[in-house]
């Protein structure tokens, strides 16, 4: 009987086994459980036609200030870095040595003149004779020669004077337009010459208005080229990511494309009264040209693998990968040009979890407005 017991017990418990293998097979092959997310049905609105790009600010004008003339630089008159107006005194050269050349012009432009005077009266003299046949004609002509070539002696006598005050007044160096002095090339007491590395003296900016270069690609300038100019919006945001306070305006745009990037060189012009942007730094510009109707879908919800960007949607409690061609950034939403339509429930939450098929609780969720 106790054999009998002991097979009994063995067989309860290999049907015990084969019930929990079979649990456990079951299980195995059930559906995994569906993952709770948040959709949200897209829908067109309008939004800006904007494109950023890298932009670097430069002097809406910029000059090299020059010794013109030869000799010893003498003074200093203005502190590197401050801001000039156009015509202040920034240098001054040596002026003993074109004083002496201005007062030797001015002597011989008297001696050309008395010589004039003389020659004139004797002309008028000899013509007086030649009438009366008292002389014979060929001494008038001398004497009219004579008299013509002392205007003439005259004349370049009074050019040496002018060459001469031009050089005196080229010692005193000035500012030849209002703008930010640069650093002083040559110390005081130097040789400078206009005609090696020694004429470059310092260097002027124009700071007020600033310029901005930077470049858009083909596609974006055929926007920007199609639009009212007078209405395209140009904003600038420093290195420290706040917005510059000064809108700007295009004032130029490249006629050629550039063979090797592809892009088109842009030039916009800003206030900067206070001298808040320096010439040299660089600035992300945004260009505005106007609205369109768009999708836009938060940027948490796009996703990208190696064929490109996509978003996951709930089609029938599944999940399901749609690839889009995503524009630029607005807000803190992206901007969808092609790959949804209207009504499309976008998944934008628990997107780690999901897989090409994987079952999903779909609830929804208001759309926002644009940013």
């Amino acid at each position: 009987m106790t054999r009998g017991l002991a097979v009994l017990l063995c067989a309860l418990l290999a049907a015990c086994s084969e019930g929990d293998a079979k649990q456990k097979k079951d299980e195995a092959k059930a559906a995994p459980a569906a993952v709770p997310v948040t959709v949200l049905e897209v829908a067109q609105r309008e939004v800006p036609i904007s494109f950023e790009a890298v932009g670097r600010t430069e002097g809406s004008r910029e000059v090299q200030v020059r010794a013109r003339v030869s000799g010893i630089l003498e003074k200093q008159l203005y502190n590197e870095g401050d801001s000039v107006k156009a015509g202040a005194v920034l240098f001054q050269i040596e002026r003993a040595p074109f004083e002496i050349e201005l007062a030797q012009a001015r002597g011989t432009l008297a001696q050309e003149l008395s010589r004039q005077d003389l020659a004139a009266k004797e002309h008028e003299r000899l013509k007086g004779l030649a009438d009366r046949r008292a002389i014979s004609q060929k001494e008038a002509d001398q004497a009219a020669s004579a008299a013509s070539q002392s205007e003439a002696a005259v004349q370049v006598a009074r050019a040496r004077v002018r060459q001469a005050e031009l050089n005196l007044s080229y010692t005193t160096v000035i500012a030849p337009i209002g703008g930010i002095t640069g650093r002083a090339q040559q110390s005081i007491g130097s040789l400078v010459s206009p005609t090696n590395d020694s004429a470059v003296l310092t260097s002027l900016t124009r700071a007020d208005p600033l310029w901005v270069r930077f470049a858009l690609s083909e596609p974006e300038y055929a926007s920007v080229r199609n639009y009212d100019a007078k209405r395209v919006e140009v904003k600038l945001e420093t290195a420290d990511g706040k917005t510059y306070p000064e809108g700007a305006r295009i004032n130029f745009a490249g006629s050629t494309v550039d063979a090797q990037t592809s892009t088109v060189q842009m030039r916009a012009e800003v206030p900067n009264a206070k001298l808040t942007l320096l010439p040299g730094q660089f600035v992300r510009v945004r260009v505005t040209a106007g609205t369109r109707q768009a999708i836009v879908v938060p940027q948490a919800a796009v996703m990208q693998n190696e064929g490109g960007r996509f978003v996951w949607l709930a089609a029938d409690g599944k999940a399901v990968q749609r690839p889009i061609k995503a524009g630029g950034w607005l807000g803190n939403e992206w901007v969808v040009l092609e790959g949804l339509k209207p009504g499309d429930p976008v998944i934008v939450d628990n997107l780690v979890r999901l897989r090409p098929g994987a079952a999903v609780t779909p609830s929804a969720t208001a759309p926002k407005k644009a940013g």
